[in-house]
């Protein structure tokens, strides 16, 4: 960290004010001119000074938001500034930890000794030197290997609408991905699952390498909204270090709720579903602080709460239109029994055509037609209305659906390397091409599976 610029950010004068409101869970204080964003701290009748941070101004007023509940806090009590730039402590010994947004222990272990500092909130890369995706991420699950490949540096988001298995998914890429190190930011979880996921979803190996940052749904919006910014601040030291970094965070959507309260509380005028308009830029600097550098690389996952299942609502449209690429999870798909519950046909990795080869592009076009085949027929098929050698394609699609849906299967124990989905896509390509060979070659339909043998006749 350059110290010189941390010393150009220091104000040398105490400045003071007096708290003269509050509003829902804001306070606005009179003399009070620090810059947005600086830390604070404000006087509590009985109690210890609750910490907060600018978030605008109104007229003569300085609006702050508290790290707590305002409780205590009466009028006319002295509000102190602390610090006008936010900087996190990071390091190596971070690795295996839980910490808060502001990189304090949540364990119950001791601090971690860190002698580097990060900004916060810092700016994204320039454009102009990012060099291009060129070699693939393994993150472990056999669909997003196999058919959407994903490649390092790559920012992806996972869709779905509540318990379809985002954390589950999440927690397999945190334990069997080849990244050196993970970063997992939980944004506005449920307190009873924390442990969940620590312990059933990633595992020890899975945290030996990774840094937990934790916020849950109980916490002030403006820590919420941080503990975003510094699971990104984390990823980003450990992409300067040289490293292959992957930062997985769950969920996007809650970080967006969280500073659409923040935004509300300073007063911003509310748009599409009540957001702010500075929530939109917010997730767009959010996103592009990810990414490959000359240094190394940090590959995202968004988690998106797609709000009542709704695909175009408006977090979810505009992640959609920020990131690399998006994998959906179905909920018929979960209700069937099949997980990860990724539907191909709805997902797309942008990249895919640049970091897979020929052979594996190809293998991949040919399940995802067959896919497609047996979804646009599933009805007639269902009822025993379709007559088997109407279209060659489907015949293979029917024939071959039993070791598609097996291949897209995987339990959350089981490992898969990028090179073995690879290898097991290209067999299952060839085992589709010889079914459409032998249904093809004399022009008389196949034998098909006992459940297919009594399709009615047109």
């Amino acid at each position: 960290m350059d110290y010189q610029a941390q010393l150009a950010t220091i104000v040398p004068t105490q400045i003071t004010g007096q708290i003269v409101r509050t509003v829902g869970n804001a306070a606005a204080a009179a003399g009070f001119p620090a810059p947005v964003g600086s830390l604070v701290e404000i006087e509590r009748q009985g109690g210890t000074p609750i910490s907060g941070e600018v978030i605008g101004f109104q007229n003569e007023l300085t609006l702050v938001y508290p790290f707590g509940t305002l409780s205590g806090v009466r009028r006319g009590h002295r509000i102190r500034l602390v610090q006008t730039t936010r900087y996190l402590k990071v390091g190596d010994g971070l690795l295996g930890r839980v910490l808060n947004a502001h990189g304090k222990p949540l364990d119950g272990a001791p601090e971690p000794v860190s002698t580097e500092r990060v900004p916060l909130d810092a700016s994204a890369p320039a454009a102009v030197e990012r060099p291009r995706i060129d070699a693939p991420l393994s993150t472990g699950i056999r669909t997003l290997d196999a058919l959407l490949t994903c490649g390092r540096g790559q920012r992806m988001g996972i869709f779905s609408g509540a318990g379809v298995g985002k954390s589950t998914c999440l927690g397999m890429m945190a334990r069997y991905s080849s990244a050196d190190v993970i970063v997992i930011g939980l944004i506005g979880e449920r307190g009873r699952e924390v442990n969940e996921f620590i312990e059933r979803d990633l595992g020890l190996d899975g945290l030996r390498r990774s840094v937990v940052v934790l916020a849950t749904s109980d916490e002030p919006a403006l820590l919420r909204v941080q503990s975003a910014l510094a699971a990104t601040a984390i990823a980003e030291y450990f992409r300067s270090q040289g490293k292959e970094v992957l930062l997985l965070m769950d969920s996007v959507t809650r970080f967006a709720q969280a500073h659409r309260e923040v935004g509300l509380a300073a007063g911003e005028p509310p748009t599409t579903r009540g957001y702010p308009p500075s929530t939109f830029s917010a997730l767009s600097r959010l996103v592009e602080r990810a990414g490959r550098t000359r240094a190394g690389s940090i590959t995202a996952f968004y988690s998106v709460l797609v709000d009542g299942d709704d695909p175009n609502e408006p977090i979810s449209d505009t992640m959609r239109g920020l990131l690399d690429g998006h994998t959906f999870l179905s909920r018929k798909i979960a209700a069937q029994g099949r997980y990860p519950a990724i539907d191909v046909l709805e997902s797309i990795s942008r990249l895919m055509s640049d970091i897979a080869p020929q052979p594996h592009k190809d293998a991949a076009q040919t399940v995802r037609q067959l896919l497609a085949a047996y979804r646009d027929h599933e009805d007639l098929i269902s009822i025993g209305a379709y007559r088997n050698g109407s279209n060659p394609t489907v015949d293979t699609a029917i024939a071959m659906q039993p070791s598609i849906q097996a291949f897209l299967r995987q339990r959350v124990d089981e490992v898969v390397t990028i090179e073995q989905a690879r290898q097991q896509l290209l067999d299952l390509a060839a085992r589709c091409a010889g079914t459409r060979g032998s249904s093809a070659s004399d022009g008389t339909p196949r034998p098909q599976a006992a459940n297919q043998r009594t399709l009615a006749k047109a």
